[in-house]
């Protein structure tokens, strides 16, 4: 069946890095755009990036240009999110989801990242 596992997350003083890892399992990875979404304590779902199959299309929100970097291994059916100079504002639980047609239709069960001193 289709997995989505998430890993890499965890405790970071502000102005520190993660690389958030999501292994894909039971479909064919290099067929599927793949995103990072994340949701902060008490709030809904934020998109955070995404990239094509091939990984030469890259798209980020506004607010995480130039900190974040999508990236994936279709040889290893991982995706990767590089996070540098996090901020408090970026603790919350990452989830990576696959894009199929007009939906996110797969989840992992989502990695904490947490930015504290």
């Amino acid at each position: 069946q289709v997995q989505l596992v998430e890993s890499g997350g965890g405790l970071v003083q502000p102005g520190g890095s993660l690389r958030l890892s999501c292994a894909a399992s039971g479909f064919f990875f290099s067929s599927y755009w793949m995103y990072w979404v994340r949701q902060a304590p008490g709030k809904g779902l934020e998109w955070v990036s995404g990239i094509s199959i091939g990984g030469d299309n890259t798209n980020y929100a506004d607010s995480l240009k130039g900190r974040f970097t999508i990236s994936r291994d279709n040889t290893k059916n991982t995706l990767y999110l590089q996070m540098n100079s996090l901020k408090s504002e970026d603790t919350a639980v990452y989830y990576c989801a696959r894009w199929k047609t007009y939906e996110y239709d797969k989840w992992g069960q989502g990695t904490q990242v947490t930015v504290s001193s």
